[in-house]
């Protein structure tokens, strides 16, 4: 249990981020409301100053998105084939979850730019590309927040740090020789998407590495990163496919890894540059342990917010 404090830390979710949805498919609907339900049981949620986001606007869909795919997915227009790529079948819930996602990645980018850090209870679609769906994405949160913050906002330089297993390529293929909008991706090489896109920097990493290793390239890239673009807001993509036990991950990340992972991430960020987190992916069938690698994040935040706040 964590002691009870003052909220320390700004947070994003909404009840419609999990919906009736079967427990069978092999996305993990469920893990949103599992992860708030966990934070609450643990007294984390006690700490969070809670936001919910409304859905986003076509002014910020627009700016990642083709208006002829935005308009065939929210009338339910897409083709079978369309669909067959996304991997989720359409529904109003489905709708609604994701017009409310990236408005929530946007309104964290808000937050972790007036306190420091902030974190998504979901987010991080970064296989979503331009005008089409792929891996479970329907528009690109990361994108679309990381957009705004430049175009409307004057941030002029903006890094997308994704440590999801699998590349974030419908980010990197949105954001292609963007000046502003820097992407960095590492992943498991031999892993979805077969067609890999260029990243700013992509690190594709062998089947099975180990903690050590892992948490070795992962410092290196972001010191590399913060080294080259001198970033004004960091987007981090804490996906937890890399753990040992996801039937989609193919590395080899203990929970304790993943635990140091954050820590790792987070301390050599906060108060340097903003931080706004995203959970990304996870696809365990155990559903309770999986929000509970998704909370490591916003465990790690809630240390380093109370040990600013003394």
């Amino acid at each position: 249990m964590i002691a009870s404090l003052r909220p320390s830390l700004p947070a994003v979710w909404h009840p419609d981020y999990s919906f009736d949805f079967s427990p069978s498919h092999r996305f993990p609907m469920s893990k949103f409301e599992l992860l708030y339900r966990y934070l609450k049981e643990s007294g984390a949620l006690e700490q969070l100053q809670l936001h919910q986001p409304d859905r986003v606007t076509m002014t910020d869909l627009l700016r990642a998105h083709d208006g002829h795919y935005v308009d065939a997915f929210i009338h339910n227009r897409l083709d079978k084939q369309a669909m067959r790529r996304l991997g989720i079948p359409w529904s109003e819930g489905l709708l609604n979850r994701t017009l409310l996602s990236p408005a929530g990645t946007i309104k964290t980018i808000e937050l972790a730019l007036e306190h420091g850090l902030a974190c998504h209870l979901a987010g991080g679609t970064h296989h979503a590309h331009r005008d089409f769906a792929s891996g479970f994405c329907i528009f690109n949160d990361m994108a679309i927040a990381a957009l705004k913050a430049v175009e409307e906002w004057g941030l002029q330089s903006v890094l997308i740090f994704d440590l999801d297993v699998h590349q974030g390529d419908g980010t990197a293929a949105i954001l292609a020789d963007h000046p502003h909008i820097h992407t960095v991706s590492v992943h498991c090489e031999k892993n979805f998407p077969v067609r890999k896109q260029s990243s700013s920097i992509d690190i594709g990493l062998p089947v099975g590495l180990g903690d050590d290793e892992y948490l070795r390239m992962v410092d290196s890239t972001l010191q590399m990163a913060m080294n080259s673009f001198q970033p004004d807001l960091v987007i981090y993509d804490a996906g937890v496919d890399v753990f040992e036990g996801d039937p989609l991950g193919r590395l080899n990340i203990s929970a304790a890894g993943l635990r140091q992972r954050e820590r790792q991430v987070l301390s050599a960020l906060y108060g340097e540059v903003p931080v706004a987190t995203v959970i990304g992916g996870g696809y365990d069938d155990d559903r309770e342990a999986l929000s509970h690698r998704h909370a490591m994040v916003i465990e790690a935040a809630l240390v380093l917010t109370r040990g600013e706040a003394g």
